[in-house]
């Protein structure tokens, strides 16, 4: 979808008119958060910025910044799909290329805890903030919340996301929390998918900020749907890291999807890397397995 031509003046409005981002901020067209219907279906485009670039047997498969963008634009074409979560680089890009208008905009918050370091829990705000998002015109702030209790890096994040939940819920928008709960295990961090540990995720971050009444949940689909009665906030399924077959990945989401407290998905790798390479069709299938969800 973008042209050698589109390229080029893409880098060339990046190295000499700065002031097209707040001008493309400006004009994007805003629609409401559900628009005709009472679901979301988000694409996920923050990955990079944390240093996670790998998918599947590819190292640098989101290094290729015009293949990422080029997938998220066909991503985008979907009538199904609402819109899209990014950091200010991604978001900003996708402006530049009209991209954004009549879509929900969803700012990345932390990405301060890098794929691999030794204080990846400690996940500091280095993206969007609470007042960039207001002042961009966003729709809401998406923070990951990763729950280690044997290391230090949670307690600071834990008291960012808290704060930073108060802050957009001051502002009347979505605080799109990610809570995560992993253990160290021979030095690597290993996501903890057994009830208990996601339920108990689940209550941490529902509790956070002073007022719950703009917070949403995002995470993983749960083999147990107990999982999902912990909380009345709406919740979002992430994708998640792709299995390489993306017809098991859909089964997956598809029981808890059913589930009256989910509003929704935000995926990423899953549809914008399919393994035969065709994204709309991955993100077709996606969306009518979403559009058969009972009303």
């Amino acid at each position: 979808m973008i042209t050698d031509q589109r390229w080029a003046d893409l880098l060339r409005t990046r190295a000499t008119d700065p002031g097209a981002v707040g001008r493309a901020y400006a004009a994007r067209r805003r629609r409401n958060l559900f628009a005709d219907k009472e679901t979301l279906f988000l694409v996920a485009a923050d990955h990079p910025a944390r240093g996670a670039l790998g998918v599947g047997a590819d190292p640098l498969a989101m290094a290729d910044r015009r293949g990422l963008l080029d997938r998220l634009l066909l991503a985008l074409a979907n009538p199904e799909v609402d819109g899209v979560l990014g950091t200010p680089d991604v978001i900003e890009e996708l402006l530049l290329l009209d991209g954004l208008h009549d879509r929900v905009v969803i700012g990345s918050m932390n990405r301060g805890g890098l794929a691999g370091a030794r204080w990846e829990i400690d996940d500091r705000f280095t993206g969007y903030d609470a007042q960039s998002i207001v002042d961009y015109g966003l729709d809401g702030g998406k923070m990951l919340l990763r729950l280690v209790d044997d290391d230090p890096g949670t307690i600071p994040t834990l008291e960012s996301c808290a704060n930073a939940v108060s802050q957009l819920a001051g502002h009347g928008l979505m605080a799109m929390v990610e809570p995560l709960p992993y253990q160290r295990l021979d030095g690597k961090l290993v996501l903890q998918e057994d009830t208990a540990a996601l339920s108990r995720a689940v209550t941490i971050a529902a509790g956070l900020g002073v007022t719950s009444a703009h917070t949403w949940l995002k995470l993983p689909a749960p083999a147990d749907p107990a999982v999902l009665d912990a909380t009345t906030l709406p919740i979002l399924l992430l994708g998640g890291v792709p299995s390489g077959n993306p017809d098991t990945d859909l089964e997956t989401w598809g029981p808890p999807l059913r589930h009256p407290a989910v509003r929704g998905l935000v995926v990423g790798r899953t549809l914008l890397y399919p393994p035969d390479g065709d994204v709309a069709t991955a993100v077709a299938k996606a969306a009518q397995l979403l559009k058969e969800i009972p009303a």
